[in-house]
């Protein structure tokens, strides 16, 4: 069992245009390096493998790389191997939504995501998460089976609960508000981008984006009519560097950010489009799409609101990574407020 996490993606592959963005932390791979942890958080992860985890013996660890937020090492055992992450600061509260995601997306039996077994609370502070190893392929995959295992993913996954989550998480760094809402544009206009505009306001003193996003969450609902909209469940945060392939080339996605609810990333139940919001730094292709929407028929006004749930990722790489993703945001705004004839 093991989970082994992509390499570090460049941003400036994927919006040119931009100065150079500060990049979203990841976790790579380092190679074969001996990992030295805290005894005391470490007697913990082993005392689980030992004996949870049926393992007689563990044989080595490795580090398999350092984020902004976490650490990451790989656990090898005569049972299998083991992914563990830890953090020296964050109480069990943030992995606990992590694995919520995680397994809110393995029990729909479609796309494969690395299995979460345990989370605890390090004696010295922090907290770990041990998860299944994956073992990855060098490639990211078939497109056409990565769309069509997440459709899969999402029509198995619909939630009678409304849009949300049962717990709040984050996108990055930033907070995720989850609270169970029953109308889409309702949830999508409060908490995902009225959230990060009041960000952008209150850490900038941005008040013109602030001003202008409000105008369109007022006036956005046309952008929806003839839309059957499900509360569908959701990666949430499904660029590059988050989709990768096992060793037999199936597709795997990583830290989800689910509105059914989020965790370390997005997870939550939305309404299935929101999912394309990273598009722009996904790298998808119409072999992708086509698949996609064999299973998940696309609805009324798809095109014209790509944008939007761009939007809310532009404005938090903005809120998270400063100006030079401000421009992108408020062209989305700004042409969106003249499609509807709206004005501040």
């Amino acid at each position: 069992m093991t989970v082994a996490l992509s390499g570090t993606i460049s941003f400036s592959s994927c919006i040119p245009s931009l100065s150079p963005p500060a990049p979203r932390c990841r976790f790579f791979y380092t190679g074969h390096k001996l990992l030295t942890v805290a005894s005391m958080g470490a007697d913990l992860i082993r005392e689980w493998i030992l004996s949870e985890g049926k393992a007689t013996q563990i044989t080595g660890t490795r580090s398999i790389g350092g984020g902004c937020i976490n650490r990451a090492t790989r656990y090898d055992s005569d049972a299998g191997s083991f992914f563990v992450k830890t953090n020296r600061s964050i109480g069990p509260e943030m992995f606990e939504g992590e694995a919520l995601g995680l397994n809110a997306m393995y029990a729909t039996g479609s796309i494969r995501v690395p299995k979460p077994l345990k989370v605890g609370q390090l004696p010295t502070g922090g907290s770990y998460i041990i998860m299944e190893y994956i073992e990855f392929g060098a490639s990211r995959g078939n497109q056409s089976v990565l769309g069509r295992k997440l459709a899969e993913m999402h029509k198995a996954g619909k939630s009678e609960k409304g849009f949300g989550f049962d717990v709040d998480n984050t996108i990055g760094s930033t907070p995720q508000i989850n609270t169970w809402t029953s109308d889409w544009i309702e949830f999508y206009g409060v908490h995902r981008l009225g959230y990060q505009l009041k960000l952008a306001q209150q850490q900038y003193g941005d008040y013109l984006i602030y001003e202008k996003g409000q105008m369109l969450v007022k006036n956005m609902a046309p952008l929806f009519e003839d839309a059957m909209i499900e509360p569908c469940l959701l990666h949430g945060d499904l660029w590059s560097g988050n989709v990768c392939s096992d060793k037999n080339g199936e597709p795997v996605i990583l830290d989800p950010a689910c509105y059914s609810r989020e965790p370390t990333h997005v997870l939550a139940d939305g309404h299935s489009e929101a999912e394309f919001g990273m598009s722009w730094c996904a790298g998808f292709g119409g072999s992708f799409y086509n698949a996609y929407f064999e299973v998940m028929p696309k609805q009324p006004g798809f095109e014209k609101r790509r944008d939007l749930y761009m939007l809310y990722h532009y404005l938090n790489h903005y809120n998270l990574f400063g100006s030079g993703y401000r421009s992108s945001a408020m062209s989305i705004i700004d042409g969106y407020l003249q499609m509807l004839k709206a004005n501040v």
